[in-house]
């Protein structure tokens, strides 16, 4: 297998290449101006570790995948064309009034609390750039009012003349019957043919988002188009640069829903995310291999702190309406929350409360943390990390950024020290302890708000600075025992290389499978079979599209079921994908019992309120060879060796011990064979990333790189 994987995020260009049995991991800062600059540095230094030159590797490998932020960082910075909008007519203030908590959206809970300074935020789509058009369906897409075609076209001049440079088409209930949209954008392009300077892209809500609910499907249809030309543009570049260096097959884009697809049968809203949906798809792939049964998967990077959830026996989390910057979607995202608690992340005086806070503001890759010295002012985490003695200024990112402590001084000093009345070395301290507690509480939250314990969960640690902060952040939990990854530093790149192609289709319905009131049991089995074979053969298609050999493609059928009217959904991964007899259907209602109880405890299970299906959704697939993570579990303790001598001792501070000086023994990550122990603290180094073993913490290294982080007085 020879293979290109690479993560884009907002400091740092992560890429990941297999060359037959070789795997090379290598980081380069993001070039935010043209992505490709920093894909090619980063790509440099692994062609160059194989012998090989840059066309030499990119015209042998069989795939290049990506992932990226771009569409995020488009998104936030409203950095897009003009949009037109068509909707029916009379829902014309639909998107400008958005809903009653509107204003809260893709707030933190305070800003959500915030009342009277809630103000929605600035509209993607101008409310005179929308044009209500005379046609009407019903919810179960009956004809109401036929589409009046000479309003249609009047409204579409009216949009081009006001300057809108793409149009997008949200009618009411299209997601049951779609031939109105069709027939606008069949009438638009009459109107403005493709072949013609003056074409304009449309967007058709309907295949954006499946789901019912018109204000979310708007919207979902809005970001779609507002980053339809961003990410063409950008995309096109990236892979005009792949084809300048003779590689000459289709660049795979990753997407948020788990899966990934080329260029032409990717949408701009599904690569929304798609860096640390990676990563969370790497973490199911290792827990399944290597049978460590639930997992949190938690990536700490330069600009944010990304945690997943991998539950063992197949439960799926999915966001079903998901908040994008500030704008919710419908679109099926693999669930994660996103922390602005990076290295890069910027500390500050909290004067309300006379303390430390960090984030959500990042100082990013340019000008980058004050240590850089690339002109950052601000103190990030990544400077308290150099003051307090983890990192080395010589040697940060194999050598290829070198670190200036007496920036980290100079601006800790300045923003913190004279209001906080302590030294450097203390508000370093108040660094690290409040960025460790930021992401505990996030990660505590997260399962316990989903109803899981903490104690019952591995936490995987990655990402550039995960093995740096893991025990700070475990140490504030009940969790005690950590895994940092093989390749951990570029752990979502390598989920990348290991993503199958794949495309999801749902659809939004009301189907009762157990009335209880009736107490009848679900028979209608044709219905439910002919929605199955649909949305298959809507991926089916796709993947045709795309060159995929028809006896490659696969199917899961996952099914969005609740009891009653309950808000909280439980997605059901079924392995029969057609109802035959009363026996499947009760297969189901079992499965999702069993399900149900495992998260929320036995016995919490209502079927006295019915139990019913809100989304039938297919992923169509076609697998791919993948990286293979083997042997990672620990040795026994007996087992284990003592560690080589330390290649050095440095002066650490930790929180545990407060702001006293530590002389601490610094390992080099390739001097350290598997089976290795090593008891706190100590630092164990890599050109990619630094291991902090914390006082009251033991190192245990494992095969493929891997590394377990055990509490010195827990056994394991």
């Amino acid at each position: 297998m020879k293979r290109i994987s690479v993560d884009i995020g907002g400091t740092f260009t992560d890429c990941f290449v297999v060359w037959d049995d070789k795997y090379i991991e290598t980081k380069a800062l993001t070039t935010h101006q043209n992505l490709s600059l920093g894909f090619n540095e980063a790509l440099e230094s692994a062609y160059t570790e194989l012998g090989l030159t840059m066309e030499s590797i990119l015209s042998g490998v069989d795939s290049v995948r990506y992932a990226t932020t771009l569409g995020t960082n488009a998104l936030i910075e409203h950095k897009g064309p003009r949009i037109g909008m068509l909707v029916t007519a009379g829902y014309e203030a639909m998107v400008p009034l958005s809903r009653g908590r509107g204003y809260g959206e893709g707030l933190d809970e305070l800003g959500k609390q915030n009342l009277p300074d809630a103000q929605r935020p600035a509209p993607l789509v101008l409310p005179h750039m929308i044009e209500g058009v005379r046609e009407r369906l019903g919810f179960q897409g009956e004809l109401v009012m036929p589409l009046d075609e000479p309003d249609v076209r009047v409204k579409i001049r009216k949009l081009v003349d006001k300057g809108a440079q793409a149009i997008v088409v949200c009618l009411v209930n299209s997601v049951v019957n779609p031939d109105h949209e069709k027939r606008v954008e069949q009438i638009l392009l009459d109107e403005y043919p493709s072949h013609l300077l003056g074409s304009i892209p449309v967007i058709l809500s309907h295949r954006v988002a499946g789901r019912k609910g018109e204000y979310v499907r708007a919207t979902s249809a809005i970001v779609d188009g507002y980053l339809h030309s961003t990410m063409y543009h950008a995309m096109s570049q990236l892979e005009q640069n792949l084809r300048s260096n003779k590689y000459d097959k289709p660049m795979l884009v990753i997407h948020n829903s788990g899966g990934m697809a080329q260029l032409n049968s990717t949408d701009a809203l599904q690569t929304i995310h798609s860096g640390p949906v990676s990563g969370i798809s790497a973490a199911e792939h290792l827990a399944k291999e290597a049978d460590l049964g639930s997992v949190v998967a938690t990536d700490m990077g330069g600009t944010s702190y990304d945690i997943g959830i991998v539950v063992e026996g197949g439960i799926k989390h999915y966001d079903f309406n998901p908040v994008i910057d500030r704008w919710l979607v419908s679109v099926p995202m693999v669930h994660l929350v996103t922390l602005g608690a990076g290295g890069g992340s910027i500390a500050s005086f909290d004067r309300m409360y006379s303390a430390v806070a960090v984030g959500p503001k990042s100082a990013g890759s340019d000008p980058g943390p004050a240590c850089y010295d690339r002109g950052g002012m601000s103190p990030t985490v990544t400077d308290a990390d150099l003051v307090l003695g983890y990192l080395d200024p010589t040697n940060y990112a194999g050598g290829h950024i070198p670190l200036n402590p007496k920036r980290s001084v100079f601006a800790i000093e300045e923003t913190l020290c004279d209001d906080l009345d302590v030294s450097p070395i203390e508000a370093a301290l108040l660094i690290k302890e409040k960025v460790d507690s930021n992401m505990a509480n996030g990660l505590h939250t997260e399962l316990r708000v989903r109803g899981y314990d903490p104690e019952e969960f591995t936490m995987l640690a990655y990402g550039g600075n995960g093995p740096l902060h893991c025990c700070g952040i475990a140490s504030n939990l009940s969790i005690d025992k950590i895994l940092a990854p093989p390749m951990s530093s570029v752990f979502s790149a390598v989920g990348a290389g290991n993503m199958h192609q794949m495309h999801i289709h749902e659809m939004s319905l009301f189907m009762v499978l157990y009335d209880s009131n009736t107490r009848k049991v679900f028979d209608d089995y044709t219905r439910f079979n002919d929605i199955v074979a649909e949305l298959s053969s809507r991926g089916q298609n796709d993947l045709l599209r795309q060159g995929m050999n028809l006896e490659d493609i696969r199917y899961s059928l996952e099914l969005d079921m609740r009891y009653g009217n309950q808000l909280v959904q439980t997605t059901v991964v079924v392995p029969k994908h057609t109802l035959e007899s009363a026996m499947d259907v009760m297969n189901i209602l079992q499965q999702f019992s069993e399900d149900y109880g495992k998260r929320f405890g036995e016995g919490s299970q209502a079927p006295e309120a019915g139990i019913r299906i809100n989304t039938v959704r297919v992923a169509s697939f076609v697998e791919h060879e993948t990286v293979h993570f083997k042997h990672i579990k620990p040795i026994p303790e007996s087992e284990r060796s003592a560690p080589p001598e330390p290649i050095a001792k440095r002066t650490c501070y930790f929180v545990s011990t407060g702001a006293k000086a530590i002389e601490t023994p610094v390992w080099r990550k390739t001097d350290i064979p598997s089976g290795t122990e090593i008891v706190g603290p100590g630092i164990v180094a890599s050109d990619v990333t630094t291991y902090l073993i914390e006082p009251g913490w033991k190192y245990v290294s494992a095969e493929q790189g891997a590394v377990w982080f055990f509490r010195t007085d827990a056994k394991n």
